[in-house]
């Protein structure tokens, strides 16, 4: 092992990427043959002031795993909520490599991953696109971030509106939005799915519970559901547990993201398209290596 292991801080990690290189990281994964379904289930352990995240995965090229922290109190105290690192590791030796800022690697891979599942929905139209985004966090400006990058020059970005925690659903919005994006901790419908029109596109990224959920389940009911892996969203992605557990939807309707991507499962234009998303640790491996291959080639 070396004697000096390189640390990437957070400004390093969001600058070594462009968000369209991300998305394209997690789309060439996917089409090299990187399974979702292969990924360790992640582990969380109750602290006494939050919880231990570990997220652990491995590729043929690369090993890592990364730990975060989850302080709820920490906001009021002037502390990040999240904070944590990403160790990666050689995968025939398993010496330690890089470590980078855990946090920032979320804020890359999580809109990374959103955009990889949706765009062919995205992209199939080129008339301008009105974007609701509930969420006013970190998650939410680095999917706005993400999505400017992946449609320039595609298609322009005619409006967007941000709906806080403490705002009423912006019901013409809605209406008009071709995208909405949820980042939010609500753990109920933040709204009624009716007002969405026919061919809307829907990602929601806010929650890892099963007794949470962002959308309704009438909206997953008349939607193609993306997932990561199936397993993974019958385990944690509470919009697709719940919405299965009212009937509006089964397992047999969840639609796997490298499905979408290699192209396997066409999207249809003439019904809404939801992406539930949990986060997986594949998805961090492929984006830290990526990383760490711009910043030491």
């Amino acid at each position: 092992m070396s004697d000096v292991i390189p640390f990437y801080r957070a400004s390093e990690v969001v600058a070594a990427l462009a968000p369209e290189q991300a998305v394209q990281a997690i789309e060439g994964a996917l089409r090299g043959g990187l399974d979702p379904a292969s990924d360790p289930p992640r582990t969380a352990t109750p602290l006494r002031r939050g919880e231990f995240l570990v997220m652990p995965s491995e590729s043929a090229s690369a090993a890592g795993v990364k730990v975060l922290t989850l302080a709820p109190d920490n906001p009021r105290l002037g502390r990040p909520r999240v904070q944590g690192f990403y160790a990666l590791f050689d995968p025939e030796t398993l010496t330690p490599h890089a470590l980078l800022d855990g946090a920032s690697v979320t804020s890359v891979r999580t809109p990374a991953v959103s955009l990889a599942a949706v765009r062919p929905a995205l992209l199939r139209w080129s008339e301008p696109l009105d974007v609701v985004v509930f969420g006013a966090g970190p998650q939410a400006r680095d999917h706005l971030r993400t999505l400017e990058d992946v449609v320039r020059g595609r298609r322009p970005i005619a409006s967007v509106t941000t709906v806080r925690s403490d705002s009423p659903p912006p019901t013409a919005e809605l209406g008009r939005a071709g995208l909405v994006i949820c980042a939010t901790t609500a753990r109920a419908p933040l709204f009624d799915s009716a007002l969405l029109r026919a061919d809307v596109v829907v990602v929601a990224v806010g929650s890892h519970e099963a007794d949470a959920r962002e959308l309704d389940s009438a909206l997953l009911g008349r939607a193609q559901v993306i997932i990561e892996d199936r397993a993974t969203a019958l385990r944690e992605c509470g919009d697709v547990i719940m919405a299965i557990a009212d009937g509006a939807l089964t397992d047999g309707d969840l639609i796997g993201m490298a499905d979408v991507c290699c192209g396997r499962i066409a999207l249809r234009a003439d019904q809404p398209v939801v992406f539930k998303s949990s986060g997986m640790s594949w998805e961090d491996l492929v984006i830290a290596e990526a990383i760490v291959d711009a910043l030491d080639p």
